[in-house]
Protein backbone atom coordinates (compact mmCIF):
# COMPACT_ATOMS: atom_id res chain seq x y z
CA UNK A 1 0.00 0.00 0.00
CA UNK A 2 1.27 3.59 -0.52
CA UNK A 3 1.85 4.03 3.24
CA UNK A 4 1.54 7.55 4.94
CA UNK A 5 3.39 7.81 8.09
CA UNK A 6 2.18 11.00 10.21
CA UNK A 7 3.12 12.89 13.68
CA UNK A 8 0.07 14.97 13.11
CA UNK A 9 0.09 18.72 14.24
CA UNK A 10 -0.92 19.66 17.84
CA UNK A 11 -0.27 21.79 19.94
CA UNK A 12 2.07 24.76 19.07
CA UNK A 13 5.56 23.64 19.50
CA UNK A 14 3.89 20.05 20.98
CA UNK A 15 7.14 17.30 20.69
CA UNK A 16 5.25 14.11 20.76
CA UNK A 17 7.93 11.86 18.74
CA UNK A 18 9.08 8.89 19.83
CA UNK A 19 12.35 10.15 21.55
CA UNK A 20 10.78 12.47 23.88
CA UNK A 21 9.93 10.87 27.51
CA UNK A 22 7.38 13.51 28.04
CA UNK A 23 4.92 14.58 25.40
CA UNK A 24 4.70 18.34 25.87
CA UNK A 25 5.80 21.83 25.22
CA UNK A 26 9.16 22.61 26.47
CA UNK A 27 10.67 25.39 28.25
CA UNK A 28 12.52 25.84 25.03
CA UNK A 29 12.26 24.77 21.43
CA UNK A 30 13.02 21.03 21.11
CA UNK A 31 12.36 18.47 18.74
CA UNK A 32 13.11 14.83 18.81
CA UNK A 33 12.93 12.86 16.08
CA UNK A 34 10.18 10.81 14.78
CA UNK A 35 12.38 7.75 15.43
CA UNK A 36 9.45 5.55 15.99
CA UNK A 37 7.86 6.55 12.96
CA UNK A 38 10.59 6.33 10.83
CA UNK A 39 11.16 2.79 11.71
CA UNK A 40 8.71 1.53 10.37
CA UNK A 41 8.69 3.55 7.26
CA UNK A 42 11.92 2.00 6.53
CA UNK A 43 10.48 -1.20 6.00
CA UNK A 44 8.11 0.11 3.56
CA UNK A 45 8.77 0.77 0.10
CA UNK A 46 7.72 3.98 -1.31
CA UNK A 47 6.41 5.28 1.95
CA UNK A 48 6.39 8.85 3.41
CA UNK A 49 7.47 10.41 6.91
CA UNK A 50 5.34 13.80 7.54
CA UNK A 51 6.86 15.15 10.75
CA UNK A 52 4.12 17.87 10.96
CA UNK A 53 4.94 19.93 14.56
CA UNK A 54 8.78 20.78 13.72
CA UNK A 55 8.38 21.59 10.22
CA UNK A 56 5.29 23.52 10.56
CA UNK A 57 3.23 21.42 8.53
CA UNK A 58 -0.72 22.53 9.01
CA UNK A 59 -3.58 19.59 8.87
CA UNK A 60 -4.94 21.43 6.04
CA UNK A 61 -1.84 20.72 4.24
CA UNK A 62 -1.68 17.30 4.91
CA UNK A 63 -5.62 16.24 4.57
CA UNK A 64 -4.95 17.51 0.88
CA UNK A 65 -2.72 14.98 0.30
CA UNK A 66 -4.67 12.04 1.95
CA UNK A 67 -5.47 10.84 -1.91
CA UNK A 68 -1.87 10.32 -2.63
CA UNK A 69 -1.83 6.78 -0.20
CA UNK A 70 -3.57 3.72 0.84
CA UNK A 71 -2.81 3.36 4.69
CA UNK A 72 -1.98 6.28 6.88
CA UNK A 73 -0.14 5.67 10.55
CA UNK A 74 0.03 7.96 13.05
CA UNK A 75 2.15 7.81 16.29
CA UNK A 76 -0.12 9.25 19.35
CA UNK A 77 0.16 9.40 23.05
CA UNK A 78 -2.13 10.47 26.28
CA UNK A 79 -2.04 14.20 25.53
CA UNK A 80 -2.30 13.78 21.37
CA UNK A 81 -4.75 11.47 20.92
CA UNK A 82 -7.68 13.59 20.43
CA UNK A 83 -6.25 16.18 17.91
CA UNK A 84 -4.88 12.83 16.38
CA UNK A 85 -7.98 11.44 16.19
CA UNK A 86 -8.85 14.64 15.07
CA UNK A 87 -6.27 15.10 12.41
CA UNK A 88 -7.89 11.49 11.01
CA UNK A 89 -11.26 12.32 10.82
CA UNK A 90 -9.25 15.06 8.44
CA UNK A 91 -7.94 12.62 6.49
CA UNK A 92 -10.85 10.31 5.67
CA UNK A 93 -12.69 13.30 5.01
CA UNK A 94 -10.82 13.82 2.22
CA UNK A 95 -10.19 10.16 1.43
CA UNK A 96 -13.23 7.89 2.75
CA UNK A 97 -11.19 4.42 1.34
CA UNK A 98 -7.97 5.37 3.58
CA UNK A 99 -7.09 3.07 5.91
CA UNK A 100 -5.63 4.68 9.04
CA UNK A 101 -3.93 3.29 12.06
CA UNK A 102 -2.44 4.61 15.50
CA UNK A 103 0.71 3.19 17.11
CA UNK A 104 2.82 4.20 20.71
CA UNK A 105 1.91 3.48 24.13
CA UNK A 106 -1.36 4.97 24.11
CA UNK A 107 -2.69 2.20 22.32
CA UNK A 108 -0.63 -0.46 23.08
CA UNK A 109 -2.06 -0.64 26.73
CA UNK A 110 -5.37 0.56 25.83
CA UNK A 111 -5.74 -1.26 22.15
CA UNK A 112 -9.56 -1.46 23.18
CA UNK A 113 -10.31 2.05 24.48
CA UNK A 114 -8.71 3.43 22.01
CA UNK A 115 -10.68 2.05 19.01
CA UNK A 116 -13.94 2.46 21.21
CA UNK A 117 -12.97 5.92 21.63
CA UNK A 118 -12.01 6.86 18.08
CA UNK A 119 -14.36 5.21 15.41
CA UNK A 120 -12.58 6.39 12.67
CA UNK A 121 -9.65 4.47 13.45
CA UNK A 122 -9.59 1.13 11.95
CA UNK A 123 -6.63 -0.48 13.94
CA UNK A 124 -3.87 -0.26 16.59
CA UNK A 125 -0.77 -1.99 16.48
CA UNK A 126 0.20 -2.95 20.05
CA UNK A 127 3.90 -3.28 22.10
CA UNK A 128 6.67 -3.36 19.24
CA UNK A 129 5.03 -2.66 16.03
CA UNK A 130 7.49 -1.92 13.06
CA UNK A 131 6.81 -5.54 11.18
CA UNK A 132 3.27 -5.18 12.27
CA UNK A 133 2.90 -2.31 10.45
CA UNK A 134 4.82 -3.37 7.71
CA UNK A 135 2.83 -6.70 7.30
CA UNK A 136 -0.62 -4.47 6.97
CA UNK A 137 1.47 -1.87 4.33
CA UNK A 138 1.96 -5.66 2.32
CA UNK A 139 -1.64 -6.21 2.26
CA UNK A 140 -1.96 -9.05 4.77
CA UNK A 141 -5.36 -10.15 5.86
CA UNK A 142 -5.82 -8.07 8.94
CA UNK A 143 -6.94 -11.35 10.79
CA UNK A 144 -3.85 -13.30 10.50
CA UNK A 145 -1.09 -10.14 11.99
CA UNK A 146 0.23 -10.75 15.32
CA UNK A 147 0.32 -7.49 17.67
CA UNK A 148 -2.51 -6.20 15.66
CA UNK A 149 -6.18 -4.98 17.05
CA UNK A 150 -8.29 -4.11 14.13
CA UNK A 151 -12.31 -3.43 13.69
CA UNK A 152 -13.53 -5.97 11.62
CA UNK A 153 -15.86 -5.72 8.22
CA UNK A 154 -18.96 -6.00 10.89
CA UNK A 155 -17.53 -3.23 13.02
CA UNK A 156 -16.12 -5.41 16.12
CA UNK A 157 -13.04 -4.89 17.44
CA UNK A 158 -11.07 -7.58 17.35
CA UNK A 159 -7.58 -8.34 19.02
CA UNK A 160 -5.28 -10.82 17.38
CA UNK A 161 -2.28 -12.66 19.25
CA UNK A 162 0.65 -10.64 20.71
CA UNK A 163 3.77 -10.28 18.37
CA UNK A 164 6.82 -12.40 19.72
CA UNK A 165 9.57 -9.31 21.11
CA UNK A 166 12.17 -9.20 18.46
CA UNK A 167 16.01 -9.77 19.69
CA UNK A 168 17.55 -9.89 15.55
CA UNK A 169 17.65 -6.07 16.02
CA UNK A 170 19.92 -5.97 12.80
CA UNK A 171 16.61 -6.88 10.99
CA UNK A 172 15.39 -3.36 11.73
CA UNK A 173 16.99 -1.05 8.21
CA UNK A 174 18.78 2.62 9.01
CA UNK A 175 15.83 4.97 10.32
CA UNK A 176 18.63 8.04 9.27
CA UNK A 177 17.80 7.17 5.79
CA UNK A 178 13.99 8.18 6.35
CA UNK A 179 15.56 11.41 7.95
CA UNK A 180 17.70 12.05 4.81
CA UNK A 181 14.28 10.98 2.42
CA UNK A 182 11.65 13.32 4.25
CA UNK A 183 12.68 15.74 6.75
CA UNK A 184 14.89 18.62 7.54
CA UNK A 185 17.52 18.09 10.36
CA UNK A 186 17.97 22.15 11.04
CA UNK A 187 14.32 21.95 12.32
CA UNK A 188 15.68 19.45 15.00
CA UNK A 189 16.50 21.05 18.15
CA UNK A 190 17.89 19.71 21.54
CA UNK A 191 18.86 22.76 24.14
CA UNK A 192 21.78 20.42 25.57
CA UNK A 193 22.30 18.73 22.29
CA UNK A 194 25.08 20.78 19.58
CA UNK A 195 23.05 21.45 16.58
CA UNK A 196 22.00 20.18 14.00
CA UNK A 197 22.30 16.69 15.54
CA UNK A 198 20.48 13.15 14.66
CA UNK A 199 19.39 10.81 16.96
CA UNK A 200 18.35 6.88 16.70
CA UNK A 201 18.15 4.29 18.96
CA UNK A 202 21.16 1.32 18.98
CA UNK A 203 18.95 -0.94 21.37
CA UNK A 204 15.22 -1.15 22.82
CA UNK A 205 14.59 -1.58 26.23
CA UNK A 206 15.77 -1.17 29.72
CA UNK A 207 16.63 -3.54 32.84
CA UNK A 208 15.88 -0.73 35.37
CA UNK A 209 12.38 -0.50 37.04
CA UNK A 210 11.49 2.82 37.56
CA UNK A 211 7.54 2.97 38.26
CA UNK A 212 7.05 6.30 36.57
CA UNK A 213 9.48 5.23 32.86
CA UNK A 214 6.99 4.69 30.22
CA UNK A 215 8.31 3.29 27.31
CA UNK A 216 10.00 -0.20 28.73
CA UNK A 217 6.51 -0.78 30.68
CA UNK A 218 4.71 -0.18 27.62
CA UNK A 219 7.03 -1.12 24.58
CA UNK A 220 10.33 -1.75 25.06
CA UNK A 221 10.47 -3.68 27.87
CA UNK A 222 13.15 -4.63 30.52
CA UNK A 223 15.86 -6.56 28.47
CA UNK A 224 18.27 -4.40 26.59
CA UNK A 225 18.07 -6.01 22.84
CA UNK A 226 20.56 -4.40 21.36
CA UNK A 227 21.75 -3.95 17.56
CA UNK A 228 25.63 -5.39 16.68
CA UNK A 229 28.27 -2.59 16.73
CA UNK A 230 29.03 -3.21 13.46
CA UNK A 231 24.97 -2.25 12.38
CA UNK A 232 25.52 1.20 14.81
CA UNK A 233 28.78 2.22 13.15
CA UNK A 234 27.69 1.53 9.71
CA UNK A 235 24.59 3.79 10.46
CA UNK A 236 27.07 6.54 11.49
CA UNK A 237 29.06 6.12 8.66
CA UNK A 238 25.89 6.43 5.95
CA UNK A 239 25.62 9.80 8.47
CA UNK A 240 28.51 11.12 7.71
CA UNK A 241 28.08 11.43 3.98
CA UNK A 242 24.19 11.79 4.03
CA UNK A 243 24.45 14.30 6.86
CA UNK A 244 27.93 16.03 6.85
CA UNK A 245 26.48 19.29 8.72
CA UNK A 246 25.77 16.66 11.48
CA UNK A 247 27.60 18.27 15.27
CA UNK A 248 26.53 15.38 17.42
CA UNK A 249 25.37 11.98 17.21
CA UNK A 250 22.79 11.12 20.38
CA UNK A 251 21.87 7.65 21.23
CA UNK A 252 18.62 7.51 22.69
CA UNK A 253 17.95 3.69 23.80
CA UNK A 254 16.63 4.53 27.21
CA UNK A 255 20.35 3.78 29.19
CA UNK A 256 22.60 3.15 26.50
CA UNK A 257 25.29 2.43 29.64
CA UNK A 258 23.31 -0.87 30.43
CA UNK A 259 26.11 -3.03 28.68
CA UNK A 260 29.30 -1.55 29.68
CA UNK A 261 31.48 -3.51 27.12
CA UNK A 262 29.01 -2.81 24.37
CA UNK A 263 29.14 0.91 25.47
CA UNK A 264 33.20 1.08 25.48
CA UNK A 265 33.12 -0.83 22.55
CA UNK A 266 31.33 1.22 20.12
CA UNK A 267 33.04 4.44 21.85
CA UNK A 268 36.49 2.73 20.51
CA UNK A 269 34.72 2.90 17.20
CA UNK A 270 33.07 5.97 17.29
CA UNK A 271 36.92 7.19 18.62
CA UNK A 272 38.38 6.25 15.25
CA UNK A 273 36.04 8.43 13.41
CA UNK A 274 36.39 11.38 15.19
CA UNK A 275 32.30 11.74 15.95
CA UNK A 276 31.20 13.91 18.83
CA UNK A 277 28.59 11.49 20.62
CA UNK A 278 25.87 11.68 23.62
CA UNK A 279 23.80 9.41 25.07
CA UNK A 280 21.11 8.40 27.96
CA UNK A 281 23.27 7.08 31.20
CA UNK A 282 22.52 5.87 34.55
CA UNK A 283 24.16 8.00 37.71
CA UNK A 284 26.31 4.42 38.39
CA UNK A 285 28.63 4.45 35.24
CA UNK A 286 32.19 3.53 36.56
CA UNK A 287 34.53 5.96 36.30
CA UNK A 288 36.99 3.66 34.07
CA UNK A 289 34.43 3.29 31.62
CA UNK A 290 33.54 7.17 31.69
CA UNK A 291 37.72 7.52 30.96
CA UNK A 292 37.18 5.20 27.66
CA UNK A 293 34.00 6.99 26.52
CA UNK A 294 35.45 10.49 26.44
CA UNK A 295 38.72 9.68 25.66
CA UNK A 296 36.81 8.89 22.38
CA UNK A 297 34.16 11.13 21.59
CA UNK A 298 31.60 11.35 24.49
CA UNK A 299 30.37 14.89 25.18
CA UNK A 300 27.82 14.94 27.26
CA UNK A 301 25.66 12.42 29.49
CA UNK A 302 21.24 12.59 29.89
CA UNK A 303 21.25 11.53 33.02
CA UNK A 304 17.63 11.15 35.35
CA UNK A 305 18.62 12.38 38.71
CA UNK A 306 14.71 12.17 39.34
CA UNK A 307 15.42 13.18 43.11
CA UNK A 308 17.90 14.26 45.70
CA UNK A 309 15.88 12.27 48.36
CA UNK A 310 17.06 8.23 49.03
CA UNK A 311 13.34 7.19 50.51
CA UNK A 312 11.49 9.17 47.06
CA UNK A 313 14.32 6.77 44.67
CA UNK A 314 13.38 3.77 46.71
CA UNK A 315 9.80 4.52 46.31
CA UNK A 316 10.38 4.84 42.56
CA UNK A 317 12.28 1.71 42.64
CA UNK A 318 15.12 3.69 40.68
CA UNK A 319 17.39 1.07 41.98
CA UNK A 320 20.41 4.04 43.13
CA UNK A 321 21.93 5.56 46.07
CA UNK A 322 22.20 9.11 46.15
CA UNK A 323 26.21 8.90 47.14
CA UNK A 324 26.82 6.52 44.38
CA UNK A 325 24.69 9.24 42.02
CA UNK A 326 27.09 12.28 43.85
CA UNK A 327 30.53 10.28 42.82
CA UNK A 328 29.40 9.03 39.51
CA UNK A 329 28.56 13.31 38.64
CA UNK A 330 32.04 14.11 40.33
CA UNK A 331 33.69 12.08 37.92
CA UNK A 332 32.37 13.17 34.50
CA UNK A 333 33.28 17.26 35.85
CA UNK A 334 36.74 15.54 36.39
CA UNK A 335 36.88 13.81 33.20
CA UNK A 336 35.39 16.63 31.21
CA UNK A 337 31.96 15.05 30.99
CA UNK A 338 28.76 17.45 30.50
CA UNK A 339 26.07 16.49 32.27
CA UNK A 340 22.00 17.53 31.14
CA UNK A 341 20.55 16.11 34.22
CA UNK A 342 16.57 15.62 34.82
CA UNK A 343 14.60 15.48 37.78
CA UNK A 344 11.02 15.02 38.62
CA UNK A 345 8.61 16.47 40.78
CA UNK A 346 5.61 15.10 42.52
CA UNK A 347 6.77 11.58 42.82
CA UNK A 348 5.48 9.35 45.57
CA UNK A 349 6.66 10.43 48.97
CA UNK A 350 7.34 14.24 47.54
CA UNK A 351 6.75 16.91 50.50
CA UNK A 352 7.46 20.86 50.56
CA UNK A 353 10.39 19.32 52.29
CA UNK A 354 11.66 16.95 49.65
CA UNK A 355 11.49 18.87 46.85
CA UNK A 356 13.78 22.00 48.93
CA UNK A 357 15.88 19.23 49.77
CA UNK A 358 15.96 18.06 45.39
CA UNK A 359 16.97 21.72 44.54
CA UNK A 360 19.97 21.68 47.12
CA UNK A 361 21.03 18.41 45.97
CA UNK A 362 20.86 19.67 42.06
CA UNK A 363 22.54 23.08 42.61
CA UNK A 364 25.52 21.02 45.32
CA UNK A 365 26.49 18.16 42.03
CA UNK A 366 26.07 21.23 39.08
CA UNK A 367 24.98 19.34 36.34
CA UNK A 368 25.62 21.47 33.06
CA UNK A 369 21.67 22.02 32.46
CA UNK A 370 18.88 20.71 33.55
CA UNK A 371 15.56 19.56 32.94
CA UNK A 372 12.61 19.80 35.76
CA UNK A 373 9.61 17.71 34.97
CA UNK A 374 6.25 16.92 36.74
CA UNK A 375 5.22 13.62 37.89
CA UNK A 376 3.05 11.90 34.69
CA UNK A 377 1.10 8.98 35.56
CA UNK A 378 1.02 7.53 31.99
CA UNK A 379 -1.30 4.79 31.87
CA UNK A 380 0.56 1.29 30.96
CA UNK A 381 2.83 2.67 34.38
CA UNK A 382 3.12 1.36 37.44
CA UNK A 383 2.82 4.51 38.71
CA UNK A 384 -0.47 5.10 37.01
CA UNK A 385 -1.88 1.89 38.64
CA UNK A 386 -0.65 3.17 42.21
CA UNK A 387 -2.12 6.85 41.88
CA UNK A 388 -5.74 5.35 40.82
CA UNK A 389 -5.30 2.94 43.76
CA UNK A 390 -4.39 5.82 46.31
CA UNK A 391 -6.84 8.47 44.82
CA UNK A 392 -3.40 10.28 43.86
CA UNK A 393 -5.04 11.56 40.32
CA UNK A 394 -8.13 12.81 39.51
CA UNK A 395 -10.14 12.65 36.13
CA UNK A 396 -9.68 16.03 35.38
CA UNK A 397 -5.78 15.82 34.79
CA UNK A 398 -5.19 12.35 33.45
CA UNK A 399 -4.48 14.00 30.00
CA UNK A 400 -1.33 15.46 31.71
CA UNK A 401 -1.08 18.47 29.43
CA UNK A 402 -3.60 21.61 29.40
CA UNK A 403 -5.06 23.32 26.64
CA UNK A 404 -1.92 24.60 25.47
CA UNK A 405 0.10 21.52 25.36
CA UNK A 406 1.86 22.80 28.99
CA UNK A 407 2.77 20.03 31.57
CA UNK A 408 0.10 20.29 34.43
CA UNK A 409 0.83 18.47 37.71
CA UNK A 410 -1.45 15.49 37.65
CA UNK A 411 -0.77 13.84 41.01
CA UNK A 412 -1.66 15.43 44.70
CA UNK A 413 -1.48 13.90 48.17
CA UNK A 414 -2.91 14.71 51.33
CA UNK A 415 -0.19 17.03 52.51
CA UNK A 416 0.85 18.32 48.82
CA UNK A 417 -1.15 20.22 46.16
CA UNK A 418 -1.28 20.54 42.40
CA UNK A 419 -0.78 24.12 42.79
CA UNK A 420 1.90 23.34 44.82
CA UNK A 421 4.07 20.82 42.94
CA UNK A 422 3.52 23.06 39.96
CA UNK A 423 4.74 26.20 41.41
CA UNK A 424 7.59 24.22 42.63
CA UNK A 425 9.17 23.87 39.32
CA UNK A 426 9.96 27.57 38.56
CA UNK A 427 10.96 27.77 42.35
CA UNK A 428 13.32 24.93 40.80
CA UNK A 429 14.55 26.58 37.85
CA UNK A 430 15.61 29.81 39.37
CA UNK A 431 17.50 28.52 42.25
CA UNK A 432 19.30 26.55 40.22
CA UNK A 433 20.08 29.19 37.20
CA UNK A 434 20.33 32.33 39.02
CA UNK A 435 23.15 31.91 41.16
CA UNK A 436 26.49 33.87 40.44
CA UNK A 437 28.64 30.51 39.37
CA UNK A 438 25.74 29.04 36.82
CA UNK A 439 25.36 32.64 35.46
CA UNK A 440 29.23 33.26 35.18
CA UNK A 441 29.69 29.81 33.30
CA UNK A 442 26.55 30.39 30.61
CA UNK A 443 28.00 33.79 29.47
CA UNK A 444 31.66 32.78 29.43
CA UNK A 445 29.88 29.59 27.15
CA UNK A 446 28.47 32.43 24.92
CA UNK A 447 31.33 34.50 24.51
CA UNK A 448 33.54 31.61 23.57
CA UNK A 449 31.14 31.23 20.85
CA UNK A 450 28.88 33.32 18.64
CA UNK A 451 26.97 30.77 17.49
CA UNK A 452 26.32 29.91 21.40
CA UNK A 453 26.10 33.12 22.24
CA UNK A 454 22.74 33.49 19.35
CA UNK A 455 21.34 30.44 20.72
CA UNK A 456 21.27 31.15 24.42
CA UNK A 457 19.95 34.47 24.12
CA UNK A 458 16.77 32.39 21.81
CA UNK A 459 16.39 30.24 24.59
CA UNK A 460 16.14 32.65 27.51
CA UNK A 461 13.79 34.38 25.45
CA UNK A 462 11.67 30.99 25.09
CA UNK A 463 12.62 30.46 28.85
CA UNK A 464 11.27 33.36 30.03
CA UNK A 465 8.20 33.70 27.94
CA UNK A 466 7.77 29.65 29.12
CA UNK A 467 7.66 30.88 32.70
CA UNK A 468 5.45 33.58 32.60
CA UNK A 469 2.74 31.44 31.09
CA UNK A 470 3.09 29.14 33.86
CA UNK A 471 2.40 31.70 35.87
CA UNK A 472 -0.52 33.14 34.18
CA UNK A 473 -2.06 29.35 34.69
CA UNK A 474 -1.54 29.71 38.06
CA UNK A 475 -3.48 32.60 38.33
Amino acid sequence: MRTLFLQAPSFDGFDGGAGSRYQARREIKSFWYPTWLAQPAALIENSKLIDAPPHKVKLAEVAAQAKDFDLAVLHTSVPSFKSDVAAIEALKAENPNLKVGLIGAKVAVDADGSLRNAPAVDFVARNEFDFTIKDVADGRDLSTIKGLSFRNSEGVIVHNEDRPVMHDMDKLPFVTSVYKRDLVMENYFIGYLKHPYISFYTGRGCKSRCTFCLWPQTVGGHVYRTRSVGHVIEEIKYCLQAFPQTKEFFFDDDTFTDNLPRAEEIARELGKLGVTWSCNAKANVPRETLKVLKDNGLRLLLVGYESGNQQILHNIKKGMRIEVAEKFTKDCHELGIAIHGTFILGLPGETTETIQETIKFATRINPHTIQVSLAAPYPGTFLFDQAVKNGWLDEANAELVDENGVQVAPLHYPHLSHQEIFTSVEDFYRKFYFRAPKIASIVGEMVRSPDMMKRRLREGVEFFHFLRERRQLVA
